[in-house]
This record gives C-alpha cells, sequence and structure tokens, in this order.
C-alpha cells in the first residue's frame, strides 16, 4: 500500500512540474517575438550596437541639411552648430546658449 501511495504523489508532482515547464517555454517563446523589433517598431531598424532607428529601405535620395546657427528648431531646440540647446540667452553682445 504504501509503494501505491508513493507512486501516486510522484505522478503527481511529476505532472505539475512538467505543467509549470510547459507554461514557462510559452512565456519565453511569445516574449521573444515582442523583442525581435528591437523596440523602434514597425518600419524601422535599430543601427550598431542597438544605438538609434532608422527607417527601413528607402537606400537614399534625401540630403539632410543642418539648420542654421541659432535657428530654433521645433522639439529640437536652438542650434549652436555644434549641438541643440533648450535656452538662448543675450550674453556680453552675443549669445548663450543653455
Amino acid at each position: 500500500m504504501e509503494g501505491l501511495i508513493y507512486a501516486y504523489l510522484q505522478g503527481a508532482i511529476m505532472r505539475k512540474l512538467l505543467a509549470v515547464a510547459f507554461v514557462g517555454a510559452v512565456a519565453l517563446a511569445t516574449n521573444s517575438s515582442v523583442d525581435a523589433m528591437g523596440g523602434c517598431g514597425p518600419g524601422w531598424h535599430p543601427g550598431p550596437y542597438g544605438h538609434h532607428c532608422f527607417r527601413n529601405g528607402g537606400g537614399g535620395g534625401e540630403l539632410v541639411v543642418a539648420p542654421g546657427i541659432g535657428v530654433f528648431v521645433t522639439g529640437r531646440g536652438y542650434w549652436d552648430g555644434h549641438r541643440y540647446w533648450w535656452h538662448r540667452d543675450r550674453w556680453h553682445g552675443g549669445w548663450r546658449y543653455r
């Protein structure tokens, strides 16, 4: 009788272990398909080392010209020739970007 109970409990434990393994495998499989786009969204792909997002296709034709120095670009800030700044103040007869 004791061996019968042991065999029943061992089978129940194996069923639970198999169910947990199955649920884990399904969770990993669904998560990996979500990460496939690299976080850039449809129509975009990640650049080298996963930095920045670039538009898919379109191998050329577009020439991007930097704005003139001191020009405010909506959503970016003021361009000083090297980088964008959010604030610009008059300072010693010129402009100071901060």
